[in-house]
């Protein structure tokens, strides 16, 4: 989903939030910090960056920014934009990502475009990208054990072991199908350009409001992806038995938890969304062909 309208609020409080490793792009942060001080930008910083600024300036965790600031700057690459979207707030917050890592498919604004971007955005030329959010809840013995966002997918799959592991699918309530496989997972249309796509799923734009549904290598040949609207709640139940063998879900690809045999986890359209800046003039089909080299021999 992506509007045009102006943001709702002045920005006038902008968190810069930073990868981990940031003090290898030290020379950045600190031009960033002096052209917003030249903007008049009351900055707020986290924790990485305070440490990177021996402490000089007061660090905070990224909820606590994102519920403080008009807008973040995202230091990174996909994984630190990935990190920030698992913990907005009620309070839709816009992101610009600035790419300092590898791939940047979600981080497509450049180093060397910052200023240019930002210019753009102060002067209100850019639209709003909006995502939704994927909400993932663990039920163990009809109790909520484990719950989080995802921005990209969740994916359920055997660790240590190549076995097949069981599972059944269900979708309000009602049977899809019981199948072994690998695994499976669950992508919003953000996530089905990376592990989903990996695994035989399809590109889905970004303003189509479903889930992408992909097994990882079933045992059958007739057990394919499916795409299915977003107001659905999707449920998986892991029916191995196999209790010395570790089942896992895995969020966004950096959050885990162990799954045990009864297990029902729980995929809906969650009511928060990720607003990612973007200058006018965007084309998420040169986004496919760049990052992706989409249709190139």
């Amino acid at each position: 989903m992506t509007t045009t309208a102006k943001l709702p609020y002045n920005l006038q409080k902008i968190a810069i939030i930073a990868k981990r490793n940031i003090i290898v792009k030290k020379d950045v942060v600190l031009g960033l910090i002096e052209y917003l001080k030249k903007k008049n930008k009351k900055i707020l910083y986290d924790n990485n960056l305070a440490e990177l600024l021996d402490g000089s300036v007061e660090g905070n965790k990224k909820e606590w920014l994102l519920k403080n600031a008009d807008m973040a700057i995202i230091l990174g690459g996909d994984g630190t934009l990935l990190k920030t979207a698992r913990r907005i707030g009620k309070k839709k917050v816009p992101v610009l990502g600035v790419n300092l890592g590898t791939k940047g498919f979600l981080t497509e604004c450049t180093e060397d475009k910052m200023y240019y971007s930002l210019d753009k955005i102060f002067q209100g030329h850019y639209v709003i990208d909006r995502r939704f959010l994927l909400r993932v809840t663990v039920y163990r013995d009809n109790e909520k054990t484990f719950t989080s966002l995802a921005l990209n997918d969740a994916v359920i799959n055997q660790g240590l072991f190549a076995r097949l592991i069981d599972l059944r699918l269900e979708v309000n309530q009602r049977k899809i199908t019981e199948f072994e496989a690998d695994g499976i997972i669950v992508a919003t249309p953000t996530g089905s350009t990376a592990h989903a796509l990996s695994a035989g799923g399809p590109i889905i734009h970004p303003s189509v409001d479903s889930f992408v549904i992909v097994p990882i290598c079933p045992a059958s040949l007739s057990i394919r992806p499916i795409i299915i609207p977003n107001d659905r709640q999707l449920k998986v139940v892991v029916q191995t038995h196999r209790v010395k063998e570790h089942v896992g879900l895995t969020i966004d690809g950096q959050e885990t938890f162990d799954l045990s045999y009864g297990d029902e986890i729980k995929f809906r359209k969650s009511s928060r969304y990720f607003d990612m800046l973007r200058i006018t003039g965007g084309n998420y089909y040169k986004v496919l062909r760049q990052k992706l080299h989409w249709g190139k021999d």
